[in-house]
């Protein structure tokens, strides 16, 4: 791979080849392979295949025969192997940010940040042996002990915005549980996750217990379908978390689909400004504004507009490409400008736009664009109310935190809620009050660290639980309950 010094993205001298991983074995498409460009040049960096539904029934075929083995094996054994592969991620770091920097436009710190993020949850999957099933004696005589059952083969369909994070929300509980995996990433980002499918080879799991398959509708409608495959984590937007849902829990299966947000960031006048703007810019420009928890809507309550000034003055300072990465493809860049456009017609004030802004010399040919901050805007808008994933800021300006509350409650959707304030009263009367799933104070990304889990509530979640911590272990496994007597005792009861 050559590498470019000033930021440190490596692109590939020649095209990366993702195949599937099928029992061990990499496999090559039967018909078709689609081009994977970089946001950073617009440039192919890599073929994906596209497969079918024969190829996704091999890849569950292997993950099958995997199963009864694998469930069988000490969970001891199986925590060794995840910690074997924790050390070879830590390794390839710099190799599997810049990996999903290169696909996904993030800057490498940003992908970096979220490989460590990703590294969190293997280390939660490793403590899970010292902390699982357990026995106590009920009544006279009689024991009763809980264990935590594999499902068999499992599956996780991923999103583009994370190309490593996201897949080891999922992965790293499922196979410590005594799972077989098989990962379907976004056609938009395999290499990355090729590169960690290569590491799980590496460290020794044994062939069909980690597993992926390429593709696109087809495969993903193929795989929630397969007969065999029993419980599925997805990540993407609401609609298409919804359908997945609907899909796998109509056949009887379990699933847990995250979906997109619109999280609205609460500041006060009484706000501590440095931390205010840090947060806030921070929120919506992160690995541009591309992810589920970033800050689309802010409702600013009462007089703030030193701080709104503030907060578009350090917006207009960022660097492309070093502190702000690039918009996924040509069309997501096209949908965004023509939000754009549509705000300002329908009234609200552009304070900053970020359309036509210049790109980075080294890459003029990528999808660029920069910070954009959407004032005076009112409830109803496009730019209120959808989830835009770019890096825009919309602001609502209300008058009282009650009101605020309640522009907060009636979004459909539910991941996240911040609130900027230096007064603890204010902050515990938004945190009992927000209808999301994670509360923010004084933080413009509110992602719990682990142990504690990842999830929302209302549209941007269906199905129970959250994905990460102790809900990812709620999902990948079933309680069996063995209650045991081996003699009357002489002094029994009803219990015994």
């Amino acid at each position: 791979m050559t590498e470019n010094k000033h930021w440190g993205v490596q692109v590939p001298a020649t095209p990366i080849e993702c195949r599937n991983l099928v029992a061990g074995h990499w496999i090559s498409p039967e018909t078709e392979w689609l081009d994977v460009e970089s946001p950073y040049t617009a440039q192919t960096v890599g073929r994906v295949a596209l497969s079918t539904v024969r190829e996704v029934d091999a890849v569950v075929a292997g993950a099958k025969a995997a199963a009864s083995d694998w469930a069988r094996t000490p969970l001891k054994e199986r925590t060794a192997l995840l910690f074997r592969y924790r050390e070879l991620v830590l390794k390839h770091l710099d190799d599997l940010s810049n990996r999903a920097a290169l696909e996904a436009g993030k800057t490498v710190a940003e992908a970096r940040a979220g490989v460590l993020k990703g590294v969190e949850v293997i280390e939660y999957a490793l403590s899970l042996q010292n902390d699982l099933g357990g026995a106590q004696e009920v009544s006279r005589g009689v024991t009763c002990e809980v264990r935590r059952e594999p499902l068999g083969v499992v599956a996780g369909i991923t999103p583009f915005n994370f190309p490593a994070m996201v897949p080891m929300w999922l992965y790293p509980i499922a196979v410590t549980m005594g799972n077989c995996f098989v990962h379907k990433p976004s056609e938009k980002v395999p290499l990355t996750a090729v590169r960690m499918a290569e590491l799980m080879v590496e460290a020794g799991f044994p062939a069909g217990v980690y597993s992926v398959v390429n593709g696109g509708r087809a495969a993903v409608e193929a795989l929630v379908d397969h007969p065999d495959v029993k419980a599925y984590g997805f990540v993407g937007s609401s609609n298409v978390a919804k359908a997945v849902y609907a899909r796998a829990t109509s056949l009887g299966k379990r699933a847990l689909c995250l979906g997109g947000a619109k999280n609205h960031l609460i500041v006060v006048p009484d706000a501590d400004p440095a931390v205010t703007v840090d947060g806030v810019v921070g929120s919506f420009t992160g690995c541009a504004g591309q992810r589920c928890m970033a800050a689309s809507l802010m409702v600013a309550v009462g007089e703030v507009d030193r701080l709104v000034d503030a907060i578009i003055e350090r917006a207009k300072r960022l660097e492309l490409g070093r502190e702000m990465g690039a918009i996924i493809d040509r069309a997501a860049l096209e949908r965004l400008n023509k939000a754009i456009a549509r705000a300002e017609s329908d009234g609200a004030k552009l304070r900053l736009d970020g359309r036509g802004i210049k790109a980075p010399t080294e890459y003029p040919d990528g999808y660029w664009l920069g910070p954009t901050v959407i004032d005076h805007a009112t409830p109803g808008q496009e730019c209120t109310e959808a989830e835009l994933f770019g890096p825009v800021l919309t602001i609502v300006r209300v008058k009282t935190l009650d009101e605020a509350l309640e522009l907060e409650a009636k979004s459909p959707y539910g991941n996240a809620t911040s609130v900027f304030t230096t007064r603890g009263a204010v902050a515990r009367y938004v945190a009992e009050r927000a209808t999301t799933g994670m509360i923010g104070v004084n933080i413009g990304v509110p992602v719990p660290r682990e142990p504690f889990s990842f999830g929302g509530t209302k549209a941007s979640r269906f199905g129970q639980g959250d994905i990460t911590g102790s809900g990812g272990v709620e999902l990948w496994t079933s309680l069996k309950k063995i209650t045991t007597k081996w003699a009357l005792q002489p002094d029994q009861n009803w219990m015994s």
